[in-house]
């Protein structure tokens, strides 16, 4: 793995992981058409360090807002929220780990998660949401489609937020709870695959190659993010099904 490959994954990771078609089925394709396989899993860690941060950096007045009004009772209600909605993912993270780990190696499963996205996406074109209030049994919804997320061409933020359209939520409401709920679910896949790389000798790789995934990843997810919000807001966030639907057709014909 050279230095340019780790920019064009970092960039690929910070590019997808927000923008509803799936990061881990990118990581796949682009690792498959770069012709290289990453050893261990510390690369896997940098880059989601970095788009772990920009979800901060981004959502930095909300996550102060919360934490400042934490003995406000619907504060207490909305974490409370994200706590439960957060174990979905977890259960099914620690049940089916090996599982999961062997998913990344077969294309076509990754090309058909991609359809299956793409397909989500669309059907939020038909919705009009205006409920504001993210009670705790929308929250379990939406971390259940985040625990379906762990299966790599499933997107996390395609999932996470059209379930919460298609629930009546608010676009700015579904986007700020979603990203919220990914802070845990990032940070635990970090640690996790941080610990897997400590018990590996196979996992180390140079600091230039780790310092460049993780720097284009946050560069790029802050963008990404950004950029993703604000066609929340105008209504076109169904657009990406289009794209997911014809990359799954074409990648599992190859």
């Amino acid at each position: 793995m050279t230095f340019i490959d780790a920019i064009i994954l970092g960039i690929l990771q910070g590019f997808t992981e927000f923008l509803p078609i799936s990061s881990s089925g990118h990581l796949v394709l682009g690792q498959h058409l770069l012709g290289i396989h990453i050893p261990g899993n510390t690369f896997e860690v940098a880059v989601h360090i970095g788009t772990l941060l920009s979800v901060v950096v981004v959502f930095w007045n909300d996550i102060i807002s919360i934490v400042s009004s934490l003995q406000n009772r619907t504060t207490q209600k909305y974490v409370l929220a994200i706590l439960i909605g957060t174990i979905p993912a977890v259960i099914i993270g620690l049940v089916f780990k090996e599982d999961i780990q062997s998913a990344f190696d077969n294309i076509r499963l990754v090309s058909g998660a991609l359809m299956v996205t793409g397909i989500i996406l669309i059907l939020t074109r038909w919705t009009s949401g205006k409920i504001e209030n993210i009670t705790i049994w929308k929250g379990l919804w939406i971390g259940i489609a985040q625990a379906f997320a762990i299966i790599p061409g499933i997107s996390r933020s395609g999932s996470t937020i059209s379930i919460g359209l298609l629930m009546g939520l608010n676009p700015k409401q579904t986007a700020r709870f979603s990203f919220l709920l990914a802070i845990p679910a990032l940070a635990g896949a970090g640690l996790l695959t941080a610990l897997d790389a400590m018990s590996s000798a196979e996992s180390i790789l140079p600091l230039s190659i780790l310092s460049a995934g993780f720097l284009s990843s946050f560069l790029v997810g802050w963008i990404s993010l950004k950029w993703l919000l604000t066609l929340l807001r105008k209504g076109k966030f169904y657009w990406f099904g289009a794209y997911c639907l014809v990359l799954g057709f074409v990648t599992i014909l190859f």
